[in-house]
């Protein structure tokens, strides 16, 4: 049964239209430290002159593969995550933070189902940036949109405005995870882009690389800036779409093959 978070409206007026290696050392209980091999930390800030964006092929995105959902999940500490002792199982899956899911999507006008993987789109106008009254909610200069756990208060508002049900709530706390994906209690959190490896020099996200390995490469990433960067080739070469694009909210990811 499709849980209601797992659901996309895919009306015609409500979804598509045309448009380094990690060492891992734990120090403490609960506390692990993140290092990128081979690469320093980000040297000048971010800038306009890259938009980071991603293209999924669904064609080759194979039904029941969940591949780039653990790398997701084992990237950023999110299978970490332990059910209370007492809690309710299917509350608690509803629950549990998740940065990437699998989702059938109908086009209502052909019947046609699609397997997708459902994240959060990195709009060019974020709607949960808008709505946010602290400002934790932002988005960096090269397109990636990310939340400040400091100054988020857990109010959820980014979560209502969200079209994409791409963002997830911390209901219990956390006892272990990594430095590069820190999570409390009472916070909201979602995909990043794997900013960490961005920002060490790395241009490949944990998904876009299991994928690969996993052999159906229908996950592209990349400068979207950069002719002559794979994802950009890619969408030059091929028709993409990008969901809601009613909203007009210029998505970062784009899919293929729907």
């Amino acid at each position: 049964m499709t849980k209601p978070r797992d659901q996309i409206d895919l009306s015609r007026r409500g979804f598509l239209a045309t448009a380094a290696g990690v060492a891992t050392v734990t120090v403490a209980p609960g506390v692990i430290v993140n290092e990128l091999a081979d690469a320093g930390p980000r040297a000048e800030p971010v800038s306009e002159e890259v938009r980071w964006v991603m293209l999924i092929d669904t064609a080759k995105c194979a039904d029941g593969c969940d591949a780039c959902v653990q790398a997701s999940e084992e990237e950023n500490g999110l299978n970490m995550q332990a059910m209370p002792e007492g809690a309710d199982p299917d509350l608690w899956e509803q629950q549990r933070a998740e940065w990437i899911r699998k989702v059938k999507v109908k086009d209502n006008a052909t019947g046609r189902v699609t397997s997708l993987p459902m994240l959060c789109q990195h709009c060019e106008h974020p709607p949960c940036v808008d709505v946010c009254p602290t400002g934790a909610s932002f988005k960096r200069a090269d397109g990636i949109v990310m939340v400040d756990r400091h100054t988020c208060i857990g109010c959820r508002y980014c979560m209502m405005a969200c079209p994409y049900k791409a963002r997830s709530f911390i209901h219990e706390r956390v006892q272990a995870k990594p430095t590069r994906a820190p999570r409390g209690i009472g916070c909201v959190e979602s995909c990043n882009f794997c900013v960490h490896r961005l920002d060490h020099g790395d241009v490949t996200t944990a998904c876009s690389e299991a994928c690969r390995k996993d052999g159906h490469q229908a996950i592209v990433f990349g400068d979207l800036k950069d002719p002559q960067s794979p994802v950009a080739q890619a969408l030059k070469a091929m028709p993409s779409r990008q969901i809601r694009a009613d909203l007009e909210l210029n998505t970062g990811v784009r899919y293929t093959g729907v």
